[in-house]
């Protein structure tokens, strides 16, 4: 009896570690610049389009929901850029966002902040299970997403998640062990994921070059002009 006891705990052990892990996937997607703005800078302007990064992160949850059906998100946006650029534009960006969350069935939340992104991300992985992935899309340089960007000053950040604050600003026990982290923002390959490894204990995959988010449009993934490193 108590070797057939044994057997079933084994075997029990042995599907529990087969099945996929139960967690959610963080897509953390930072602003937009203004257009009017951006357009000064001439062949140096970005975010012709107001939904790069948007679109990105919808094209993110298609690949993961046919590869897992069941897959849960916690999709974390950066509200101010997108409602001062639906301003620009006459649209209303954010029932847009709204609608997709929606027919993804992710659980949206808009931040104000870089205090509130941090914190989101620690309670998306206490409420429907640890973060089993994390994705950035975004601005970014080699050691900071840049939640903002070019759209409270012109070229510059007013709200980021630098690679210094990370070790005292996330915790560790939000991710679970072995969970995929990438950023698609531009250069954090050269060293932002070696900080985001030093503070959580795993890696963030990034680039080492530009970001291209033309591919978003055809359905797939931004792709880098560099490395993709860990």
């Amino acid at each position: 009896m108590i070797r057939s006891l044994t057997w079933v705990v084994g075997m029990l052990a042995l599907v529990a570690a087969c099945l996929p892990l139960s967690g959610v996937e963080v897509i953390l997607t930072g602003g937009v610049a203004l257009k009017s703005w951006e357009y000064l800078r001439g062949p140096a302007k970005h975010d012709n389009w107001w939904a790069n990064f948007v679109r990105a992160s919808t094209v993110r949850m298609q690949l993961e929901k046919q590869a897992n059906p069941g897959q849960q998100f916690v999709w974390i946006v950066y509200r101010p850029a997108y409602v001062t650029r639906g301003r620009e534009e006459g649209v209303d960006y954010l029932s847009r966002i709204r609608d997709t969350a929606r027919k993804y069935g992710a659980q949206l939340v808009f931040v104000d902040t870089a205090d509130q992104a941090y914190r989101s991300i620690n309670r998306a992985g206490q409420g429907k299970g640890r973060i089993t992935s994390f994705v950035y899309f975004g601005h970014s340089n080699a050691h900071a997403f840049m939640l903002d960007y070019s759209n409270s000053i012109i070229g510059s950040s007013k709200q980021w998640l630098h690679e210094k604050d990370l070790a005292t600003h996330l915790s560790r026990n939000a991710f679970a062990p072995g969970a995929k982290c990438v950023s698609y923002g531009c250069y954090t390959g050269l060293s932002m994921s070696r900080y985001w490894r030093e503070a959580l204990g795993m890696p963030l995959m990034g680039n080492t070059a530009s970001t291209r988010y033309q591919p978003v449009g055809e359905g797939r993934l931004p792709e880098g002009a560099g490395e993709w490193k860990l």
